[in-house]
């Protein structure tokens, strides 16, 4: 029995040698950086992780860069959150647009104006020639004369009545012919200042037809030799330097329209251009049809873009809640993520300097000549937001400079040339 015990002793002992000699080992090995299985487990299990974003860099030429047509700018602040959407047109206001007429019969002697031709207020944009303008003239000389009697004999005769000289009646029936002159006189000074003629003296049978406001003439109603009539349009101007846009609001957004708001909208046909505009009246009545209220709004148009009735969609800025977006078109996306391209100022100072080692500056200029420019852009994430009118909220995931030039336009340009480079897109920092 105590050969059994001794036995079994030894074998526990044996054991426990065992498990300490190897844990003893292990704690060596780890502390020896030995690569033992466990260290490339370990290794192994690192590469399991997910590697950041890699920032792919595309170099292009001075000439490819000027055949892409890349615009570049910066970050623009835009409402596109706090924004009701609305639709309608724009609209000529009646000040901006006048019918050109005579006030008496004549025959169009000259006509010095084509459709589509811009003139200028009080511009001589035709001639009328009639005998009428010539009577005209010829009875306000004739007043004029009179006029100038009548005003030393009304005085005259006041001068005597106040002396009791004469009798009050001689003086009132000088009085009263004195002022029917005077109102005649003025008469006819009107219709020749109405009709553009000076009244000097120098009777003539013709008469110029002047525009009343600035514009384009759209439409030419009469010929040479043709007869016109008093009040009848012998051509129409439009000005379309300021238009008015009506839009349609529904019943669940009016609460928010107020006056003085600003108007945005693009115009897709003609290179995604924004114009801005601002409310001035909100309607008090409902479209029975739509069952929504008209809202105006004034929209300058210098620079000759819109034209009367044409269809926009707008939105209406109901707060100040502005973010950094980028138009739609300077975000692509790849692999499952959306980027941007920033330029690299001062990259190609560097590249130069890398390629050549160990040349002075003057080597450095000849070479950079000889290569000629080159641009490099750079390949940032992105997190876009809310898109409205062509413009995309966008967040950085990447940290830029504050001034950095973005490509704005020809983003998808530059990533073609991505993909056309070794591995499916450009070299890795």
């Amino acid at each position: 029995m105590k050969k059994s015990n001794i036995i079994y002793a030894s074998i526990v002992g044996t054991i426990i040698l065992a498990i300490i000699l190897y844990f003893s080992l292990r704690h060596t090995e780890g502390d020896g950086h030995v690569h033992t299985e466990g260290e490339t487990h370990t290794e192994e299990s690192h590469s399991d992780e997910k590697e950041p974003t890699a920032i792919k860099e595309v170099e292009l030429n001075e000439a490819q860069f000027k055949a892409s047509s890349i615009q570049l700018g910066t970050f623009s602040d835009k409402n596109l959150s706090e924004v009701i959407k609305a639709n309608g047109y724009t609209k000529l206001p009646p000040q901006n647009q006048a019918d050109v007429s005579v006030f008496t019969t004549g025959i169009v002697k000259t006509i010095n104006v084509m459709e589509g031709q811009r003139v200028s207020k009080g511009q001589t944009i035709a001639t009328i020639e009639s005998p009428e303008f010539t009577k005209i003239q010829e009875s306000y000389l004739t007043s004029k004369s009179n006029l100038e009697y009548l005003k030393l004999e009304f005085e005259r005769q006041k001068t005597l009545s106040d002396e009791e000289v004469n009798s009050k009646k001689v003086f009132q029936k000088t009085k009263s012919d004195y002022e029917i002159e005077r109102a005649r006189f003025n008469s006819l000074q009107k219709q020749l200042n109405t009709l553009h003629i000076s009244g000097n003296g120098n009777s003539t049978a013709t008469v110029p037809v002047i525009a009343p406001i600035s514009g384009n003439i759209t439409e030419i109603y009469i010929k040479i030799g043709s007869n016109v009539e008093a009040g009848k349009p012998l051509m129409n101007i439009v000005d379309n330097s300021k238009l008015h846009v009506d839009l349609l609001v529904y019943e669940k957004d009016l609460f928010k329209v107020k006056q003085g708001q600003n108007v945005r909208f693009i115009l897709t046909n003609q290179d995604n251009t924004e114009i801005n505009g601002k409310i001035f009246s909100v309607g008090k009545s409902f479209e029975n049809e739509t069952k929504s209220v008209a809202v105006h709004a004034d929209i300058s148009n210098n620079q000759q873009k819109l034209i009367p009735g044409m269809y926009v969609n707008a939105l209406i800025d109901a707060g100040a809640n502005t973010v950094k977006a980028l138009p739609s078109e300077a975000i692509i996306k790849a692999d499952g993520k959306e980027f941007i391209f920033v330029l690299e100022e001062g990259h190609k100072e560097e590249v130069a300097h890398d390629e050549k080692e160990g040349h002075n500056h003057e080597d450095g200029d000849k070479h950079e000549e000889a290569e000629g420019k080159t641009f490099h852009f750079q390949r940032i994430e992105v997190k876009t937001g809310t898109t409205q009118l062509g413009y995309t909220q966008v967040t950085l995931l990447q940290k830029i400079e504050p001034n950095a030039k973005i490509v704005l336009k020809g983003a998808y340009y530059v990533q073609s040339h991505l993909l056309k480079s070794e591995g499916g897109g450009g070299h890795a920092h």
